[in-house]
């Protein structure tokens, strides 16, 4: 009680100055925890009233993407919207990344969504211990329903079931959110060539320890190929097609 009671008396006496409080809240984070880190306050990102609408209607704190991968995501749709193609993503889960995605590359193409709607399959040795199937699941109905702004193709059913739907489209952005080693494996496998030049595959599990089987099955893919995998702070992975 008497670090809670000191640690009020600080926040109060610095109450005019943000640029301090930020300071302390970032210090106070890492003796919660050492790995804590709040990083740059002046970013403007964090200032994009609309992006925080956006992300915030769609706010979880159990599953929800932090919101510096969901505004790089939607940074790389922008940049992805350059060249000609349409989106996808694999996992999709309520439908914020695919919201991010449209907003930035429609209207004239379509978006592609694959998911279970029953949420992860069976983890293999592979994927850690974090995970259990049916984490993460929800329903096709609330993500129809979120996306009804845009034009968007749904596929429902177990990765790679409904790939070869899509097997006449190129894609300027695929987006892989399937978090295990088997799905992401097959993903990546059969979009990569189906990227165009100039094209984006972005890998929100890439860079995080609870998501191993994710990693290894985009670098053993990649082994052979040219373009190097980015690891972004955020953890995201991303592949820039030549």
């Amino acid at each position: 009680m008497g670090i809670v009671r000191n640690t009020r008396g600080v926040i109060s006496a610095l109450r005019g100055d943000d640029r301090q409080r930020y300071r302390l809240a970032e210090r106070v984070a890492q003796l919660i925890h050492p790995e804590a880190v709040l990083s740059d306050r002046e970013r403007l990102w964090m200032r994009d009233e609309e992006f925080r609408r956006v992300y915030f209607s769609y706010h979880d704190p159990r599953f929800t993407t932090t919101m510096d991968r969901v505004y790089l995501l939607r940074e790389l749709a922008r940049l992805a919207a350059t060249v000609d193609g349409d989106t996808a993503e694999c996992g999709t889960y309520r439908g914020l990344s695919s919201t991010m995605i449209c907003s930035a590359t429609q209207p004239g193409r379509t978006h592609h969504a694959f998911d279970s709607f029953e949420g992860l399959s069976d983890p293999r040795p592979q994927d850690g211990t974090d995970w259990a199937a049916g984490d993460l699941a929800a329903t096709e109905t609330e993500f129809r329903e979120n996306l009804a702004a845009f034009d968007v193709a749904t596929y429902k059913g177990w990765i790679p079931e409904r790939f070869a739907e899509v097997a006449d489209r190129r894609f300027c952005l695929v987006h892989i959110d399937v978090d295990l080693y088997e799905p992401t494996y097959a993903s990546i496998e059969y979009f990569y060539e189906r990227v165009v030049p100039g094209g984006v595959i972005v890998l929100d599990d890439y860079g995080f320890a609870n998501c191993p089987g994710a990693k290894a099955a985009v670098d053993e893919f990649m082994s052979d190929k040219v373009e190097p995998v980015l690891m972004m702070p955020t953890g995201t992975g991303v592949i820039l097609r030549r």
